[in-house]
Order: structure tokens, then C-alpha cells, then sequence
């Protein structure tokens, strides 16, 4: 018997279902690459007249377009607190159209007595995980960056990192904080030149080639052992057990 197939017959453990089983090769990606735009939804979590988050945003998909990517800011002046009501309203629905359309995103809040926003979290808040079978944040790229009237600090990010995990996206390594955020703008709302606009460069620069890396494969690297043995409907049913 040869070594492959003597792999193939023996198992971790008594409890895995082999026919539930795959092992990832090479030949599993896709070779070839989408020739459309890599899109990009834009999120900010300030409602401010003159808002930082949303300047640097604007920075961000001015890259954005620079390097070849379309992207799509979403201002979420008049989004209900959620819960208060129903998907259908057209600010929640536009949102969620929105993530359903992009292949990556970024968020950018300010940091609020050290976290992230209560806009910025309302607006993830309202995106659940699975609608009506469609995943709308799963396997798609994220870049976080943050604002800070004070000094620098990471607390934001670190949040929306987690943040970004739980809705099972691909956040990239590279981040972006800005301090004193309010000497960094010039009165028409451009960034001035600056090891912090350095950073965000770096940052949108590669979430465009983390999105063209996985958007093809996005479906085949978020399959799951664990999905394939049990249904979602299955997994319902079992846990909300009366």
C-alpha cells in the first residue's frame, strides 16, 4: 500500500466522517483570476459635520480608485439603532445591499473612551451573519483603521479586528491609527502629507491585493468540515432546543 493511500484510510480520530472529509491541494484554487473591479464598501463611524473617520475614508477611496478598484462609501446618517426597526427600512437595506455587493471593506472609527464608536457599531450590528442563505461578510477582506483626538493608540482597531473575525472576514496585517487626528486635515478636508497618510497608502494598497488574491476563492477558503457534517438548519434546531 502506498504512503497516499495509507493516508487516506487512516483517520485522526474514531469521531470524523471520511466522506465529510477534504484535504486542500493546490489544484482546489481557482488558476484564474476576475478581470472586474475589486469592490469596496467603505464604512465610518462618525456622524460629525467635520468628521475624521469620514475624511480619512474619503482619502481611502480616492486610493481605492487609483489602484483600480471601485469603491462605495456609505453614510449612515439617519440608520436606526438596532432592533428599533425593521430590515426593511431603506437606510438598513441600502447597508446591507451594499455588503452584499462588495468583495472587501474598510472601516475606520473614532476611538470614544477607548472603543470603537456607538455609530460604528450599530452599523456592523445591523449586518447579521446569514441572510436568507446568503453570507453577506463571509471570506470577504477587511482593512481597520481608527481616529484619535489624543495621543496614538490601537484600542479601535483592536476591537474591529475582532470584530472582523466574528464576521468571518479576512483582515489584513496592516492597520492604520491617527492621532491628534485634527492637525492632520487641511480646511478643504485633504490629508497633508505624513508618516500617518504613509500608512494608509500602505494599508489600501494592500487590501486591493489581498481582495484580488482571495475573491475567487473566498467560497472554497471559508468551507468548513464542520458545516458539511451538520446544516445550518441543523445547527438551529439543536441549539434552540426547548
Amino acid at each position: 500500500m502506498t504512503k497516499a493511500a495509507l493516508q487516506d484510510e487512516t483517520l485522526p480520530s474514531a469521531n470524523i466522517q471520511k466522506d465529510k472529509m477534504h484535504k486542500p491541494v493546490a489544484e482546489d484554487f481557482s488558476p484564474s483570476f476576475s478581470s472586474h473591479k475589486p469592490r469596496i464598501l467603505l464604512l465610518y463611524g462618525s456622524l460629525r459635520e467635520r468628521s475624521y473617520s469620514r475624511l480619512v475614508i474619503e482619502e481611502a477611496a480616492r486610493l481605492l480608485e487609483y489602484f483600480g478598484a471601485e469603491a462605495k462609501v456609505y453614510d449612515p446618517k439617519g440608520l436606526p439603532q438596532p432592533d428599533t426597526e425593521d430590515a426593511d427600512h431603506p437606510k438598513v437595506k441600502e447597508l446591507r445591499d451594499l455588503m452584499i455587493w462588495s468583495e472587501g471593506q474598510i472601516w475606520c472609527s473614532p476611538e470614544r473612551h477607548g472603543s470603537i464608536t456607538g455609530i460604528m457599531k450599530s452599523i456592523i450590528d445591523w449586518v447579521p451573519l446569514n441572510m436568507g442563505g446568503i453570507r453577506p461578510t463571509q471570506g470577504k477582506t477587511l482593512a481597520v483603521m481608527q481616529v484619535s483626538g489624543g495621543s496614538q493608540s490601537f484600542n479601535a482597531v483592536n476591537q474591529m479586528r475582532i470584530l472582523g473575525r466574528w464576521m468571518r472576514m479576512v483582515t489584513i496585517p496592516n492597520q492604520s491609527s491617527v492621532a491628534k487626528a485634527f492637525l492632520e486635515f487641511e480646511e478643504d478636508g485633504r490629508m497633508k502629507p505624513s508618516a500617518y497618510y504613509n500608512r494608509i497608502v500602505d494599508v489600501v494598497e494592500e487590501l486591493v491585493k489581498f481582495t484580488l488574491l482571495t475573491r475567487d476563492n473566498s467560497a472554497f477558503l471559508v468551507d468548513r468540515y464542520s458545516e458539511r457534517v451538520e446544516s445550518a438548519e441543523e445547527v438551529s434546531k439543536r441549539v434552540n432546543q426547548k
